[in-house]
């Protein structure tokens, strides 16, 4: 069942102000046009009367993702576009738009028995490729891609387990749970021969000491994970 959602803050690419939602992560709604060519992306905790701070932040993420763009390069990214809108209550919003990718998978979803031995290795190489890139990216910025991601059914589960007695769960999670065979950022086209696409543009918006607690977990399960895409897809 598709689930219909109406907001004014839809209107620049939807005559109805009616889209379907059709994903979700860590702080943004993802939601499709009904002509399948784009995908929205809102972050509704961001909003903000102050269409001067907006304008601020939308130009902001438009550097990062042309950032992580530039470092993974065009075969594994998609143009990310920003503008601004205003929902029913009247609150301003940045919203990031993409090419909806028909028929892609996020890595999370494949089952990858089903895949043959070439595509995987294929696949495996792209994957430290993308880790390579991303690693150089942050030695050379200070900033690092996502190329995990997570998952959530709805806003209201997702701020449900922001909660501090989720904390354990979401720690095991990160560290040991999810591998890149399980992202929910990368995807997989359908093309021949496949890509490996990074659909996630945002930033790191901590303070310093949790970006560098934060990047150097990901360098050890980066580490981690060139062992796990040797082991499920290449060996």
């Amino acid at each position: 069942m598709t689930e219909q959602h109406y907001n004014d803050v839809f209107a620049p690419i939807d005559i109805d102000h009616v889209m379907e939602r059709v994903a979700g992560g860590n702080e943004t709604e993802v939601y499709r046009s009904d002509d399948r060519r784009f995908v929205v992306k809102l972050k509704g905790e961001l909003a903000s009367r102050d269409t001067v701070a907006i304008l601020a932040d939308a130009r902001r993420m438009q550097q990062v993702a042309r950032r992580f763009a530039a470092c993974l390069g065009s075969r594994h990214t998609i143009p990310t576009y920003f503008l601004l809108s205003c929902d029913s209550e009247g609150f301003v919003h940045a919203l990031a738009i993409q090419p909806y990718l028909a028929n892609a998978r996020v890595l999370a979803g494949i089952d990858w028995q089903s895949v043959d031995a070439v595509r995987r290795r294929q696949i495996g190489r792209d994957l430290r490729h993308m880790i390579a890139r991303a690693v150089g990216c942050l030695f050379r910025t200070g900033h690092l891609p996502d190329l995990y991601g997570r998952v959530s059914t709805s806003t209201t589960e997702r701020k449900r387990r922001k909660q501090w007695h989720y904390l354990p769960e979401r720690i095991w999670s990160f560290l040991v749970k999810r591998t890149i065979l399980q992202s929910q950022n990368l995807m997989l086209t359908d093309e021949q021969p496949p890509r490996l696409i990074l659909i996630d543009y945002d930033e790191v918006r901590r303070n310093w000491l949790y970006r560098l607690i934060y990047f150097l977990a990901r360098l050890v399960l980066f580490g981690r994970d060139l062992f796990v895409i040797w082991w499920k897809l290449e060996r």
